[in-house]
């Protein structure tokens, strides 16, 4: 007897093949066959219409902490996907020293004060494991929390003792299951790190055949600078390249993606296995305190050294680089006086306190600690469809796992409709991807650079992360003043071959799995 049955579905097998209609029958977490299903099913769904597809992978989430708060991954499940890989830009849930990832953030949305302990990415995965998850997780292991551990916020390059710990710490994270290292050479404290010693940390992931992930140092006028040090890095330690988040950001630089999109395309003819991901929105979220000079926060005493004379300038001259006030929306902060300002762009709050949006901009991140989240509207419309045509490029959504229910904030709706935003509108709408091709981005694409061997395509032996959706009605709800939207049209979503989303509801299961990388 089989388990489940979908039955007369039209089969989007994830290879990006066109799709073909049959019954796909799952038992004991796989899929064991596709084609016309005989015998009895515990449960038979009547698919006639919709399209049945690998589960979606989400090739760049940041969910290490919010997994520890939110295991049931709403924003994520609801949406189609059964995989997050997680440990990006960066910063990992492990290795942690406790009481060292909230000091010196420059942001966070997660009290650690209330989490259970650990230590590695051993004990940190067995945590996921024990409590459970609804989705499976990839793991990453973050440059920025490695080199927190052993040098603090230090600007300075790491001494031969220091290097040599980082790299232990490496290796010790991919030696229990990290599939590979990210980078955010635009955050503190990546941005303190010179190229020589990334390639030595990504040598030792070439050890164990992992992969480099990568917030390139750069997004904007030296985008293609900050780009072709990801591909010295790649060539020098031998190892694949993951550009995260594939974009250009301020208006004075949009067209420049046709000229990096060059770039990765010359590298991969010269042998390198380069790829990227996308989300695809005009707007990216991040901290507002990321440009500001490091000393503002050693310590995790932003609120005293902010009243420093010294200091306080060189936050403002830091803060007046961003420029684009009226483009910058507050999206969450912890000050109880200052929730009022969600929503607004940083000139609106300069305007209604009769100040400078710079001085504002400081004034919220003196009174939040330097934990200001933004969604900055700075990317091209063009641009994002030029990026999405080409075949290297999968889905990543670069949010988190929320529920709706108790989500705080105005976060980037990226967290809730990245995956059914491209299905229902730049496939069914726009007309710019055919329905199979985007698929194929968000399944076996990711499944492959990733070298999950039973996950990404729909095929008899295949782990059961299925999703069924409708696609004339499959439709993002998100928008940036009301991100806490579950999407239309995802009907039915399983993980392991159990059922975590039922007729649009999440269940609640908790079957997700800790994939660990093997070399």
């Amino acid at each position: 007897m089989f388990d489940i049955v979908f039955k007369n579905a039209r089969v989007l097998d994830g290879t990006g093949a066109p799709w073909f209609v049959a019954d796909v029958s799952v038992k004991d977490g796989a899929v064991v066959k596709v084609g016309q299903a005989h015998g009895e099913a515990k449960t038979v769904i009547d698919a006639t219409g919709k399209y049945l597809s690998p589960g979606f992978i989400d090739a760049h989430s940041h969910s290490d902490l919010p997994l520890v708060h939110n295991p049931t991954a709403d924003s994520k499940v609801m949406q189609g996907v059964t995989t997050e890989v997680i440990g990006q830009c960066g910063s990992s849930g492990a290795p942690r020293q406790l009481g060292l990832y909230a000091q010196d953030r420059e942001e966070s949305e997660d009290d650690e004060a209330d989490m259970p302990p650990w230590t590695d990415m051993a004990s940190y995965l067995k945590l996921l494991e024990d409590q459970g998850v609804s989705v499976n997780v990839v793991p990453l292991v973050g440059h920025g929390t490695v080199r927190r551990q052993v040098m603090g916020v230090e600007n300075r390059a790491p001494d031969k003792n220091e290097l040599n710990l980082m790299k232990r710490l490496v290796d010790d994270a991919m030696e229990q299951g990290a599939f590979g290292m990210s980078t955010g050479l635009i955050y503190v404290p990546g941005r303190y790190s010179k190229t020589d010693e990334v390639i030595e940390l990504a040598k030792v992931v070439a050890k164990h055949r992992g992969y480099y992930f990568t917030h390139l140092r750069n997004e904007g006028a030296r985008l293609l600078e900050a780009l072709k040090e990801a591909i010295d890095i790649g060539f020098h330690a031998d190892l694949p390249v993951q550009v995260s988040h594939f974009k250009v950001m301020g208006e004075p630089n949009w067209g420049m993606v046709e000229h990096s999109i060059a770039m990765v395309e010359k590298a991969r003819k010269d042998g390198l296995d380069i790829t990227a991901d996308q989300y695809p929105y005009i707007a990216s979220s991040t901290g507002l305190g990321s440009p500001v000079p490091v000393s503002a926060w050693r310590g995790g005493k932003g609120s005293e050294l902010l009243n420093d004379p010294t200091e306080r300038q060189k936050i403002l001259d830091a803060l007046r680089a961003r420029a684009n006030w009226d483009k910058i929306v507050v999206a969450s902060l912890e000050n109880e006086d200052d929730q009022a300002f969600i929503g607004k762009s940083i000139a609106e709050v300069g305007n209604i306190q009769g100040i400078s949006p710079e001085e504002a901009a400081f004034g919220l991140l003196q009174r939040n600690r330097g934990v200001v989240s933004i969604v900055n509207f700075a990317m091209s419309e063009d641009d994002v469809r030029m990026v999405m045509l080409k075949p290297w490029v999968m889905v990543g959504s670069d949010g988190r796992a929320y529920n709706a229910k108790t989500a705080k904030g105005q976060p980037h709706p990226r967290s809730y409709g990245t995956f059914v935003r491209i299905l229902g509108r730049y496939v069914r709408e726009y007309g710019l991807l055919r329905l199979e091709e985007a698929v194929r981005k968000m399944t076996s694409l990711p499944a492959w650079r990733l070298g999950l061997q039973d996950r990404g395509i729909l095929r008899e032996g295949m782990r059961a992360d299925l999703v069924l959706f409708d696609a004339d009605t499959v439709i993002d709800n998100a928008t940036f003043t009301a991100p806490h939207q579950y999407p239309t049209g995802i009907e039915w979503v399983l993980v392991n071959g159990v059922v975590v989303v039922k007729e649009g509801v999440h269940t609640g299961a908790r079957p997700g799995a800790v994939l660990r990388h093997k070399r």
